[in-house]
């Protein structure tokens, strides 16, 4: 009886949960009772822990994350299941605790509505009453005489109840994914609709022999963002609104952008967690529109230091309102190496500020750029102790040889890679091979100042084990230190070191 009891428990778990995600995928998408609370738990979640987790398993955290809450769930179900088998009120209380729970978290979420909660609320009351149903079903079967080795009437209809709400719960899961799967579709068929104009201010032309390597592709480039589901946004429908402490409020729709002066940028961006050699950063080619001309149009108030943008994912990112306008490139984008953005890179529109770490001038499926101050407002990442302003420090990074590999002893390898100082620009590259002096490499000409330089070295190795070091100066005679410092608060400082054996 016991496992029937643990059984009846995980079926009605997996009827509720199919019940409520098929509500939310019909109606409201971005109140899933699961991610939901995996969207909680990630806010919840210390810094400390969140670091551990992106060095441990980088971009499949969220996965992880998701198995998790699966595993949890589904501990728990089994002891409701058992713990209903006596007392049935604790596993009707268990459930609707679960759609309480998943309730608060999804109203809670930025930008949600009251309505969000009914998908976990949902979840939580199917849960309980096929709980309920069940756990009768098998009180009255142990209170029935067993005759011979037959199934009693109500084991049987215990078995049937089960196979029926185990097949419902599929046919409600099946439903769940068609339905992500057809908005999918219909966002990806959304941005194909799209269509860029031509630069205004085109880029300028890369210095001849750039390698082809120099631009990320859209599918290498990095993603890191707290979204556990990509926002499906309709072109048609999206909005930004200019507001706060502004002369006047804006909103515009993405035709409105497209018809404006458009500017196409080379950029590199980097994330605040990028761990001295990490993968973490890239360069693309990006067509948008200046995020000054918007914003002096909206009027700024001189007292407003801060310029929070706001993401469909509930994602906030304060920027310093001067940066936004002392002539540097930040912009608007809607294009990323010729293409409409990725989804899973903002589309239909996403911020840029050259010079800063992603986390605090980059924000993803943008809808929102408050005009406000530091002091009245902290964004998602600073409330979580990272620093203010997060402007990128210098770094660079060696790609050949690749460490702990064999080169060939006595011929010519090459040591290669890139370095960057977004928006200061990089002078120098100097290699140091095991503790002998720091040699000179080439250093390839980049566009701007805003993008990484690529830089390469030769070497004829001895015979051994070799230790290769890199460092980088900037234009502003910057040296880049050799004190290693963790990402957090402000990014990660140190010289990428590696080891090969020639032989």
């Amino acid at each position: 009886m016991r496992a029937h009891s643990a059984l009846s428990g995980l079926v009605a778990a997996g009827a509720g949960v199919a019940a409520g995600e098929l509500l939310a995928a019909a109606a409201r998408p971005g109140a899933s009772p699961v991610l939901s609370v995996g969207a909680a738990v990630i806010d919840a979640t210390p810094t400390p822990i969140k670091e551990f987790a992106v060095r441990t398993v980088g971009t499949a955290d969220k996965p992880l994350l998701l198995t998790g809450i699966a595993v949890i769930l589904t501990a728990l179900a089994v002891l409701l299941g058992i713990a209903a088998r006596r007392r049935p009120l604790w596993g009707v209380l268990g459930f609707a605790a679960f759609g309480l729970a998943g309730a608060a978290a999804a109203v809670t979420r930025p930008a949600a509505g009251p309505l969000d909660a009914l998908p976990s609320l949902l979840a939580g009351l199917v849960a309980a009453a096929a709980l309920t149903f069940l756990s009768r079903i098998l009180t009255d079967d142990a209170s029935r005489p067993q005759a011979g080795a037959s199934p009693a009437p109500g084991r049987r209809g215990f078995l049937a109840a089960i196979v029926l709400m185990a097949a419902g719960a599929a046919a409600g899961g099946a439903a769940t994914v068609l339905l992500r799967a057809r908005a999918g579709r219909s966002a990806a068929e959304n941005r194909a609709g799209v269509r860029l104009p031509p630069p205004t201010d085109p880029a300028p032309a890369l210095p001849p022999g750039t390698p082809p390597d120099f631009l990320t592709t859209n599918a290498n480039f990095y993603r890191v963002d707290t979204a556990l589901t990509l926002p499906q946004l309709d072109p048609a429908t999206w909005r930004l609104k200019i507001h706060g402490m502004v002369g006047e409020s804006v909103t515009l729709s993405l035709d409105d952008l497209l018809q404006r002066r458009t500017l196409e940028r080379f950029q590199t961006l980097t994330c605040v967690s990028n761990e001295v050699g990490g993968p973490y950063t890239g360069t693309a080619r990006w067509l948008g529109v200046p995020l000054k001309a918007l914003l002096d149009e909206a009027g700024v108030d001189p007292a407003a230091d801060q310029l929070v943008a706001r993401g469909a994912d509930g994602m906030t990112i304060g920027t310093p309102t001067r940066l936004a306008l002392d002539g540097r490139d930040a912009m608007l984008a809607f294009g990323m190496n010729g293409e409409p953005l990725p989804i899973e890179h903002g589309f239909p529109v996403r911020m840029l500020t050259p010079g800063l770490y992603g986390y605090a001038g980059s924000c993803k499926w943008i809808t929102e750029l408050e005009l406000t101050t530091f002091d009245a407002y902290d964004a998602y990442w600073v409330e979580r102790g990272w620093a203010a302003e997060g402007p990128v420090k210098i770094a660079s990074r060696i790609d050949r040889p690749v460490p702990f590999t064999r080169v060939t002893a006595g011929q010519s390898v090459t040591i290669s890679g890139v370095a960057w100082a977004v928006h200061t620009g990089i002078t120098s590259v100097e290699v140091q091979i095991d503790d002998g002096d720091w040699q000179p490499a080439t250093v390839l000409p980049p566009p701007t100042g805003d993008t990484w330089v690529q830089w390469r070295l030769p070497w004829s190795p001895v015979p051994g084990g070799h230790t290769l070091r890199v460092r980088a100066t900037d234009r502003a005679g910057t040296v880049q230190t050799s004190d290693r410092a963790t990402p957090f608060p402000s990014g990660a400082t140190g010289q990428h070191t590696i080891s090969v054996t020639a032989a």
